[in-house]
């Protein structure tokens, strides 16, 4: 008998925890004392003259695929870089998901990015 009251006052004990969590996460004057005491965001670096003249700086992988299909489509991409997934049934998620396992595949996509760069440069000028 004395175990079961035992057992009763710890299960209750737990529900009483859990409400006094649930009263402090939702007290707004609480989170707000915590907004205060966290440090303030780290400020961000600016770019280094390297850094902006990269033409990769701020280019995701993605960005760049998709540039290149729609300047050269699948087929020259596939004849240029030889990877099934630009020959056989090629996607965007297969491409990406290849390209980003694999070092020289992507350095050889890399490559035909900068020469299309290079070829869109010239045509300006």
């Amino acid at each position: 008998m004395h175990m079961k009251t035992n057992h009763q006052n710890e299960s209750t004990d737990k529900k009483n925890q859990t409400n006094q969590l649930l009263d402090t996460e939702s007290n707004p004057q609480e989170n707000e004392e915590l907004a205060e005491e966290k440090p303030a965001k780290r400020k961000r670096r600016k770019a280094t003259e390297e850094q902006l003249n990269n033409p990769f700086h701020g280019v995701k992988l993605i960005q760049v695929l998709e540039r290149l299909v729609a300047h050269y489509g699948w087929e020259y991409l596939g004849e240029r870089v030889n990877i099934r997934c630009f020959k056989n049934n090629p996607t965007m998620k297969s491409s990406l998901g290849f390209l980003r396992r694999t070092t020289w595949a992507r350095e050889h996509v890399e490559d035909v990015y900068l020469e299309m760069l290079e070829e869109k440069k010239n045509q300006i000028e």
